[in-house]
Order: C-alpha cells, then structure tokens, then sequence
C-alpha cells in the first residue's frame, strides 16, 4: 500500500466512522472499486485506535462525569444522570459483543458482498429519514432507560453487517425512542466508545495470531489521519445536524447505493 492510499483510506474511516453512511461499507467498497490491495490487519488496527482516540478526545470532558457516575450508581444512587447514563452504554454495548463473539465470521465471510452493502445502504438509509421526519419528541441522551439502552444496543449489533452504519442505525434507534437529533448522535457517538475499543481489541488479536506484516509508516498515518478527520468530524457533525437532518446522508448513501449496483451488476 502507497503512502497516499493510507492516506485516503483513514480519511474515510475518519468520516464514515462518525457519519450515518457506513465505514465498513466504504471499507469494503473502495479497494474493489480502485483495484488497490488489501489494506492488511495492521492497517485496520491503526485506523481503529485513530477513530477511538477522535472520540474520547471529544468527549474526554463527560468521561470523569461518566466514571464517577458509574461509580455512585453501583453504590446505590439511582438519580445520578451519568451514572445511569454510563450503565446504558456498558449495557447498550452486550448485543454487539455478543453478536460479534459468535457471529462475526460468519458476517465476514457472507456478508460482505457488494450486493449486501447496496442493499444495507439503501434501506438503512430510507428507514433513517424516516424515522427522523416522523420523530418530533426531544428528549435528552441522559433520560434513557435500561430498556431504550438495549433497544439501541440490538440495533448496533445490526451495524456489524456493512452498509448499514454503526452511528446510522444507532442514530436511527434513538430518534425512534423520542431523542433529539443531537441527544441521538451523542450517544450514538459515546457508545462508539466501548464498541470500536472492541474492535481495536478483536482486530490487534487477529493480527497478533495472523504474524502479518508491520507496515510503520503506513500505520502511523492511518491513526494520526483517522484520528484528526474523526474528531473534526464529530465536532462539525453536532453543530449542523440539528439544522440539515439527515436527508443528505440518506440522498448520499442512495446514490452509493445504485452506484455500486451499476459497477458491479450491470
């Protein structure tokens, strides 16, 4: 791999990571699409700790809040809004552990086709306009309970198939649940926290177990890239998404859509 295609590629898993068109999908598409070769498992590592170090570095202000919350909740004190804001993340997290323990190869070896990305893209996309157009209710991330934490957690584990988009699908649950767009992409973008920190941890295994080559230069780009588009990304999606909805997102990922159908099935 160039120089520049690590660029290219943490760029977009900068972006997709974060926005509701998703990075998995991207992922799998683009070397297709260029003919460029497999970006490698050490690769994939680098971008995933670039992404993680994006989104703490965000929200490394509400992590103390969170932590000491967790803390006051395991000791009893029920009406502490981070406590249980924290408990619904570790909850919101178990579906797509569990669907990642037992079905990730299973996802990996059939689902990633072409055909299942344009599907995934064009119908998680229509379902997140929606979903968005038919929602007025605006309640805050933190009045979440046990039960909508799990809902948005089932929701996630189906983000493991690409196309459908990790924050999308997370965003589009919330939403369906009465959150404000904001609210939606805050703890979309929080509860990225344990589950790409799972994904660091499940590819870093892959490749430790794998012996695959070490590509330094290429993997220190990957992280820095991904981890300065991923946090600009962040930062300018929560100022404008109360604004422009989510109407572009699902135009885009449409056009991807019909766009992979043509290269590949016509």
């Amino acid at each position: 791999m160039e120089w520049w295609q690590a660029v290219v590629l943490a760029v977009i898993q900068g972006l997709t990571e974060f926005l509701p068109v998703s990075s998995s999908g991207h992922l799998v598409l683009l070397p297709r699409l260029l003919g460029w070769s497999d970006q490698g498992l050490a690769f994939d590592v680098a971008v995933h700790v670039g992404t993680l170090l994006a989104v703490v570095g965000y929200f490394r202000r509400d992590l103390v809040p969170l932590a000491t919350g967790a803390v006051r909740w395991v000791g009893g004190d029920r009406q502490d809004s981070y406590g249980r804001l924290a408990v619904n993340l570790l909850l919101g997290t178990i579906p797509v552990g569990l669907v990642g323990l037992f079905g990730k190869d299973f996802i990996e070896t059939a689902l990633r086709s072409p055909s299942v990305v344009a599907f995934q893209l064009a119908v998680f996309g229509i379902v997140l306009y929606l979903v968005d157009r038919l929602t007025s209710s605006h309640r805050d991330e933190r009045s979440l309970s046990i039960r909508d934490a799990l809902v948005i957690g089932c929701a996630q584990a189906l983000a493991l198939v690409p196309g459908t988009s990790r924050s999308g699908i997370t965003m589009t649950a919330g939403r369906a649940l009465g959150l404000s767009r904001e609210a939606a992409a805050r703890f979309a973008f929080l509860l990225s926290v344990p589950g790409i920190a799972m994904a660091g941890l499940y590819e870093t295994y892959k490749f430790i177990t794998a012996g695959a080559p070490v590509a330094g230069t290429e993997m220190l780009i990957g992280l820095v890239v991904s981890a300065l588009v991923g946090y600009a990304c962040i930062s300018l999606f929560l100022r404008y998404l109360p604004r422009i909805g989510f109407l572009p997102f699902t135009i885009y990922r449409l056009i991807l859509a019909a766009i992979v159908f043509g290269v590949f099935y016509v």
